[in-house]
């Protein structure tokens, strides 16, 4: 009878133990938090609005008429210099918020 008495606080032991540790895991994940702070989120989806906004300036490019080739449409400044270097932007916002501190 005295073997069933230590096993059964043994067993109580245990679980005291792990709901222990399992309320330390707890505190210390929400005091961490994520990986990237609001200044990063931020940041990130300010560039990513700026690669959509990129990607929109290079669209379109329709001919007004199938039988007409009109090279200003295709290669304006707006698709060839603009766009580019607007999504260039963008990737580079978002290299920063990746390494900027929070």
């Amino acid at each position: 009878m005295s073997q069933s008495k230590e096993n059964n606080n043994a067993g109580s032991n245990v679980s005291t133990e792990s709901a222990a540790t399992r309320n330390y895991n707890k505190s210390t994940s929400s005091t961490e938090g994520f990986l990237f702070g609001r200044k990063n989120f931020t940041i990130m989806l300010i560039g990513l609005a700026l690669i959509g906004l990129g990607m929109l300036l290079m669209s379109g490019g329709s001919m007004p008429s199938p039988d007409v080739w009109d090279e200003d449409i295709i290669y304006s400044t707006r698709r060839t210099l603009i766009a580019p270097i607007v999504i260039l932007i963008g990737l580079g916002l978002q290299v920063y918020a990746i390494f900027a501190k929070k």
